[in-house]
């Protein structure tokens, strides 16, 4: 198992027949130009070799699982670069979503326990939990801007200079720029999902968990911003100005 790229310190292709199932299984890792395919394919296998897999709960790690997850992982930094990622080594994959046990104690001191189902989890610089459900199942959510591996590695981009507040390392006039157009587009996300909740209205089309801070609005806008570009331009035109600068995507190659 993944043998074909652990021999070498430098890692080898991924093998055409395993790349080209991948693609076929998530069509939204296909590029636009033959430069940005190449480089998706190299940084997977570079990924592949930095990075340890660890199954949880009896799972084991596939090529497919692998290969999967590093394509995904890679597509926010396609033109970044992997040093984005140099903060940890570790990914737990399981076979399903997981239940965590939270704890928080309010300003009163009385603590507060529940169970939170988890299909992804980033820590700050700390491993990655997926599920490998949700993963396998992204080809299929895309047209809905689901995506657990991008929203979890947008969270790993946000925290690179401390604790996820739904903005990346910036210049200070960057940073400015960049959260009064997140929190601007949060506000009007998270009336338009209280307005569904609680008066009917139509729901949106994101992931409503993004309503619950501007960080977790900056790792859902992301996933969908990566898996549907279209639908997410026609929803949020300023995020995506945004993201193309920051992602370094050219809209001019883009569907």
């Amino acid at each position: 198992m993944l043998g074909w790229w652990r021999r070498r310190r430098a890692p080898p292709p991924i093998p055409e027949p395993l790349w080209q199932a991948v693609l076929h299984t998530f069509p939204f890792l296909r590029q636009p130009t033959a430069p940005a395919a190449d480089r998706l394919r190299l940084l997977s296998a570079q990924f592949l070799a930095e990075k340890e897999f660890h199954g949880g709960q009896g799972l084991a790690i596939t090529d497919e699982i692998a290969v999967s997850i590093s394509a995904q992982a890679v597509l926010p930094v396609l033109h970044l670069g992997l040093r984005w990622y140099d903060d940890f080594v570790g990914i737990v994959v399981h076979p399903d979503q997981v239940v965590a046990r939270r704890q928080s104690q309010d300003e009163t001191g009385v603590v507060h326990e529940w169970d939170e189902v988890l299909a992804g989890e980033a820590m700050e610089r700390g491993p990655v939990m997926l599920s490998w459900s949700d993963v396998r199942g992204a080809g299929a959510s895309a047209d809905q801007g689901y995506n657990v591996v991008i929203h979890e590695f947008v969270h790993k981009i946000d925290m690179r200079d401390g604790a996820a507040d739904g903005c990346p390392p910036l210049s200070p006039g960057q940073r400015k720029e960049w959260l009064g157009t997140m929190e601007a587009e949060f506000q009007r996300f998270r009336e338009q999902v209280l307005v569904a909740e609680r008066f009917s209205g139509e729901p949106p089309w994101l992931d409503p968990y993004g309503a619950e801070s501007v960080a977790e609005f900056f790792a859902v806008a992301g996933e969908a911003y990566f898996v549907n570009r279209p639908r997410f331009g026609a929803a949020f035109p300023a995020l995506l100005a945004l993201f193309d600068g920051f992602f370094r995507r050219d809209p001019a190659l883009l569907p």
